[in-house]
């Protein structure tokens, strides 16, 4: 099992001036200790259970952008854009232009959204709930006719409609980048996974539970006809272990977890310095979950 880390805030008690060289210095840790994987949030307002609106956010892939300049191994995306926050075609060329300039390291986490008052407060429109998980699935088969270099040519949805789908420079990754489908919705999230993705994103809950949705998702790759075994399958989990005890303990739980299939638990506390926890909260479970088999 590998070990991932999700940057969730940004109120550094140094202010606004401290985020980037705190930022840099999170990717340099996560690269020291072997971190496979770091993700930021993509919210126009920090979250009511994190803070509140009223508490620093940056933009997610302006973030990206600048930790891939700080960092040269560890995989880069967000848990997750909500699929209203940008136009496809816009969306397809941001991570496109990630995985350009950090040398095929983007993953594009995307889901249906959630967070009504940032759109509200911002003026972005937020349909209701149907509407949104097509515009997610027709983002998703516009995201791949741009990374297809053969496909050029007009797209018409039902709720997009565009004239070319160029993209130029292509992705360095191959044959594009990855594509991580966020939540776990039985219906509708993970039929989309199992049609269009490279990756879920679970929130780790019991292990019975994450098995269930884990046999839901194999249930609809046999549907679509696709290899359940190709799909990455990942989960959140907001565990800080730092004492002998709680490593031994959170090792045994992650064990439970691996033997289902999960291949990488990313690891999100609530904290305002993340280099330092990295350094002491995450560098000594590396190792750990490296040997689960």
């Amino acid at each position: 099992m590998r070990v991932g880390v999700h940057i969730n805030r940004f109120d550094h008690p140094g202010g606004p001036a401290a985020l980037g060289p705190e930022l840099a210095a999170a990717g340099a840790a996560a690269e020291a200790a072997g971190v496979s994987w770091m993700s930021v949030m993509d919210h126009y307002f920090q979250m009511e259970f994190n803070g509140g609106a009223e508490d620093a956010m940056l933009e997610s892939y302006t973030t990206l952008g600048f930790l891939a300049a700080h960092t040269s191994t560890v995989r880069l995306g967000t848990l997750v854009t909500g699929v209203t926050y940008r136009h496809p075609g816009l969306l397809a060329k941001i991570a496109t232009t990630l995985d350009v300039l950090s040398g095929g390291r983007a993953t594009l986490g995307i889901g249906a959204a959630w967070y009504d008052r940032e759109h509200a407060g911002l003026g972005v429109p937020f349909p209701a709930l149907a509407e949104r998980f097509e515009r997610l699935e027709e983002t998703l088969r516009i995201c791949l006719q741009m990374w297809d270099p053969r496909a050029n040519g007009p797209f018409e949805g039902k709720h997009y409609r565009l004239a070319e789908t160029l993209c130029v420079p292509a992705p360095v990754s191959f044959p594009r980048p990855e594509i991580m489908v966020g939540g776990s919705g039985e219906k509708k999230t993970l039929r989309l996974v199992a049609q269009y993705a490279d990756a879920c994103n679970l929130f780790a809950s019991t292990p019975q539970e994450i098995g269930h949705k884990l046999d839901v998702l194999r249930g609809h790759c046999e549907t679509v006809g696709r290899d359940y075994a190709d799909i990455r399958k990942t989960m959140v989990h907001s565990g800080d272990p730092r004492s002998g005890a709680e490593l031994d303990a959170f090792t045994r739980e992650m064990a439970d977890y691996a033997k289902l299939g999960i291949e990488t638990v990313i690891l999100g506390p609530r904290v305002d310095e993340p280099a330092e926890w990295i350094e002491n909260g995450v560098a000594p479970l590396v190792g750990r979950l490296a040997a689960l088999d």
